[in-house]
């Protein structure tokens, strides 16, 4: 008897222990490297191999390309603009369209001083699977409309907010002329997290690669340490030999590796 019952709690044991490894395994597929869960329909090789996502691009040049989520905000931007121009650094800023309209100055002002805006939604909301196209597509287009009116110009980047990324995304942003671009997994900042001024400067700098695109914010709610990170980094990677560009420039240096290939 107590053979048959040790028998039946072992099995339990091991039922137990397989469903929770399943759920730990889909947890980490699920982070698949950014700071929010992925809501992928494929994985990441197939959307970069079709060129409907990109991460980063692989040059021999020392290039790299500093994104900024989530703003325009009043004085983390402008601190951040500043610091841009004290070190000839040109970077991209994914705009959140309720955010711009309070500060439209300052997205007038990022176009100015040669800095590329992108599109990152009107509202920030998170898309998930269920998420209707035509939503999507909404908040795309209104976004869209509005960086054009502000700033005269047309933005073609898209980054979902999140990193949220499937099917329906990808076909709307792709259906709305965008070409949807997120970050090197490597360089992910977590900024928005706070994580401290150290971690964000060695996350950037120990990792630093030749076409890399990295992940700011230059909206944080609380304890923002993305400028005083970035007094570190700038120079930093400047004394390398990087020389910081816009995402649709990083592109260019891959289109033209192919060519020279």
């Amino acid at each position: 008897m107590r053979s048959i019952y040790l028998k039946t709690f072992l099995m339990t044991l091991l039922a137990a222990s397989v469903s929770w490894g399943s759920i730990m395994t889909a947890s980490a597929e699920a982070q698949d490297g950014n700071h929010n869960s992925v809501l992928s329909d494929k994985g990441r090789d197939y959307y970069e191999a079709r060129g409907e996502i990109v991460w980063e691009v692989k040059t021999e040049e020392k290039v790299i390309a500093l994104t900024f989520d989530d703003g325009p905000n009043p004085v983390q931007t402008a601190q951040i603009l500043d610091l841009l121009k004290q070190y000839d650094a040109r970077a991209t800023f994914f705009v959140v369209g309720r955010r711009m309209e309070k500060f439209p100055d300052l997205a007038r002002r990022e176009v100015a001083e040669g800095h590329e805006l992108a599109n990152h939604t009107y509202s920030h909301r998170y898309f998930k699977k269920s998420t209707p196209i035509d939503q999507i597509r909404q908040e795309i287009v209104k976004n869209q409309q509005l960086i054009t009116s502000i700033t005269g110009q047309k933005p073609h980047l898209f980054r979902p907010p999140g990193g949220f990324y499937n099917d329906n995304v990808v076909k709307a942003s792709r259906d709305a002329g965008y070409l949807t671009v997120l970050w090197s997994w490597h360089q992910d900042t977590k900024d928005w997290s706070s994580p401290g001024v150290n971690k964000i400067v060695r996350k950037v700098l120990d990792n630093a690669r030749n076409g890399d695109i990295v992940l700011f914010h230059d909206h944080v709610e609380r304890n923002p340490q993305t400028v005083e990170a970035l007094k570190q980094i700038l120079p930093e990677l400047k004394q390398r030999g990087f020389r910081f560009v816009t995402v649709s420039e990083l592109l260019n240096f891959n289109k033209l590796e192919s060519v020279h290939n």
